[in-house]
């Protein structure tokens, strides 16, 4: 038999971003990765004359490397915004049912 602590904590919704938000998130992390290693790709086979695949490759993967590390910050501080929202408009909700008497 659970609590009554216990179903009061099963009752809460979550204050993580939905699944729809996370799903973005990770689809513009992967675009990002691969416009970065596009461009550091292209960039580098312009530059270089003679047979540059390796350098133009490892270019490619540095750049595809710092673009999605770039827009994986973005949406990691934008997913904990969406969340701390969610949570203080929770707690502001539960104030204005709940409010405090000052004496």
């Amino acid at each position: 038999m659970k609590s009554p602590n216990e179903n009061q904590l099963s009752s809460l919704k979550s204050a993580a971003p939905s699944r729809s938000a996370r799903m973005l998130s990770f689809l513009a992390i992967l675009i990002s990765g691969t416009c970065g290693g596009l461009v550091g790709y292209t960039v580098t086979a312009l530059q270089c004359s003679g047979d540059c695949v390796a350098l133009s490759g490892t270019i490619g993967l540095a750049g595809a490397g710092l673009a999605a590390g770039g827009v994986g910050i973005v949406c990691v501080l934008t997913l904990r915004a969406m969340a701390e929202w969610k949570t203080n408009e929770h707690q502001k909700s539960i104030r204005d049912r709940y409010p405090i008497e000052e004496t």
